[in-house]
């Protein structure tokens, strides 16, 4: 069975940085894109970045710029760098993974950033 444990989040003021993590744990056969979503109170789940098995690299428009994705496949984890953060990033952050040709969800991590 293949679970995804996020860490990271957290409550900072504006302007400051947090870095989120994501493991894959499980049998794995292969890892295709891993991405990283977020849901405000009220809102829709939105795209925040996406990168591919091959590393092609794809963002919101609102956080172009502030936000990196990165993946280590060894490790089996995907990682998203949140620097110059808003309050309008206030979110839950999940991951989310193609493994094994399915779709996986972790369980989502708080960002709260103050102004």
């Amino acid at each position: 069975q293949v679970q995804l444990v996020e860490s990271g989040g957290g409550l900072v003021q504006a302007g400051e940085s947090l870095r989120l993590s994501c493991a894959v744990s499980g049998s794995i056969t292969s890892l295709g894109a891993m991405a990283w979503y977020r849901q405000a109170p009220g809102k829709q789940r939105e795209l925040v970045a996406r990168i591919t098995a091959g590393n092609s690299k794809t963002y919101a428009e609102s956080v172009k710029g502030r936000f990196a994705i990165s993946r280590d496949n060894p490790k089996r984890a995907v990682y998203l760098q949140m620097d110059s953060l808003k309050p309008d990033d206030t979110a839950v952050y999940f991951c989310n993974v193609n493994a094994n040709l399915n779709i996986y969800w972790g369980q989502g991590t708080q960002v709260t950033v103050s102004s």
